[in-house]
C-alpha cells in the first residue's frame, strides 16, 4: 500500500535503516514521541505492511506485579461454580424427619437466606410405656451469624467511581473557586499556559517566524524544489510543575494555512538553528527551532501547539496575520 503520511513515511525510514529496534529507540531517532511511535507501527503493521511490532516482557517481574492485584468476586450475586456447597450428614436426610424411639430434643435448621428462624421441635412420635416421660432438651438459642467482611475497596475505583458515572463529583463540600480562565490565543511574543497530557504544567512561548527562510536551509545542505519556500518557528517551553514533560516540545507544532489546511513540520534540523531536545523538567525553560517546507503561494495566519496529535482544549494558538 503506498505511504501518504510524511510521519509514517520518516518512521518506515528509519526502521528500514536499522530492521530491529525498540519502539523508544526508534522514537528517540525520528524525534517523535514514543507513544504515538507506537501508535503509528501498530496502525502500519494492520494495513499489510511486513511490519510486526512485538513486546519483551520480564515474566517473572509480571507475575510478582500481579500477585497483589485483587481477585475479583463473583458477580450479580451468583455463585462460583466451584463454590463450596452444604452437604447433608452421612447416612441422614435434608430435612426433618420422625425419629425412631425416644426423641433427642430440638435441632435447628439453618435458612437458605436471611437470618437463622431459631429452634424447630418436630413432631413427636409414638413413645413407649415408661415409668418415667423422656427427658427434653432445653431449646437452644438461635446461633447467630456474623455478615462476611466486605472486600477492600478497589483504589482505581475510589478514586475515580465506576466507568460512565460521576461519583468523584463530591456534592457535600462548597465548590472550589474557580480559577480565571487561561487564554488559548495570542499574538507572537506571548506566553501561553497549559497542562501536557500526564498533568504537566507548561508554558509556550512563540518567540519568532521566520518566514521565508530559504537561505537557512539551503545553507544546511538541504535543496527546496520549484515552488517551495521554507519557514523556520523558534518556541521556548517552561514545566512550572512537578511533574517532568517527557515529549518532544514541537512534535505537534504546526502552522495553519488560510485555506483551512496544516503544515506539520519537516523531519530536518538546522545546525544554525538548533532544534529542541526531548523532555522539559519541572523548573527548566528550554527552546529551539522548527523547520517547515510548504508550498510558496501558500499563505500562513497562525501557529498551533498541541500535546497530542488532535488538537483539544489544551491547543494554544498564535496568529501571525498582520
Amino acid at each position: 500500500m503506498p505511504v501518504t503520511d510524511p510521519a509514517d513515511a520518516r518512521l518506515l525510514a528509519a526502521l528500514a535503516d536499522v530492521g530491529k529496534v525498540a519502539v523508544h529507540e526508534l522514537a528517540a531517532r525520528v524525534g517523535m514521541d514514543p507513544r504515538e511511535v507506537a501508535y503509528r507501527l501498530v496502525n502500519l503493521s494492520a494495513s499489510g505492511l511486513p511490519l510486526l511490532v512485538g513486546v519483551e516482557s520480564d515474566p517473572q517481574g509480571l507475575r510478582a506485579a500481579l500477585a497483589g492485584a485483587p481477585v475479583p468476586g463473583p458477580q450479580g450475586g451468583q455463585q462460583p461454580p466451584h463454590a463450596h456447597q452444604p452437604q447433608p450428614p452421612h447416612g441422614g436426610g435434608s430435612g426433618p424427619y420422625p425419629a425412631q424411639g425416644t426423641p433427642s430434643g430440638q435441632y435447628q435448621i439453618a435458612p437458605a437466606y436471611g437470618a437463622p428462624s431459631g429452634g424447630y421441635r418436630p413432631p413427636a412420635p409414638p413413645q413407649p410405656p415408661a415409668a418415667h416421660p423422656p427427658a427434653v432438651a432445653p431449646p437452644s438459642r438461635p446461633i447467630a451469624t456474623a455478615p462476611a467482611p466486605p472486600p477492600p475497596p478497589d483504589p482505581v475505583l475510589n478514586t475515580w467511581g465506576p466507568p460512565q458515572t460521576a461519583s468523584w463529583a463530591r456534592g457535600d463540600q462548597p465548590p472550589a473557586p474557580a480559577a480565571p480562565p487561561t487564554p488559548a490565543t495570542g499574538r507572537p511574543g506571548d506566553v501561553l499556559e497549559t497542562q501536557g497530557l500526564d498533568g504537566e504544567r507548561l508554558a509556550v512561548q512563540l518567540l519568532e517566524v521566520q518566514d521565508p527562510a530559504d537561505y537557512l536551509f539551503e545553507a544546511a545542505g538541504y535543496r527546496l524544489r520549484q515552488g517551495e519556500r521554507a519557514i523556520v518557528v523558534h518556541t521556548e517551553i517552561t514545566n512550572r510543575g512537578d511533574v517532568a514533560f517527557a515529549s518532544l516540545p514541537d512534535n505537534y507544532l504546526e502552522l495553519l494555512s488560510a485555506e483551512g489546511g496544516t503544515i506539520t513540520k519537516a523531519p530536518v534540523s538546522l545546525s544554525s538553528r538548533p532544534p529542541h531536545r526531548i523532555g522539559v523538567r519541572p523548573g527548566e525553560t528550554t527552546g529551539g527551532h522548527t523547520v517547515y517546507v510548504l508550498p510558496e503561494a501558500t499563505r500562513v495566519t497562525a501557529v498551533r501547539w498541541s500535546p497530542r496529535p488532535e488538537p483539544d482544549e489544551r491547543s494554544r494558538l498564535w496568529s501571525v496575520e498582520g
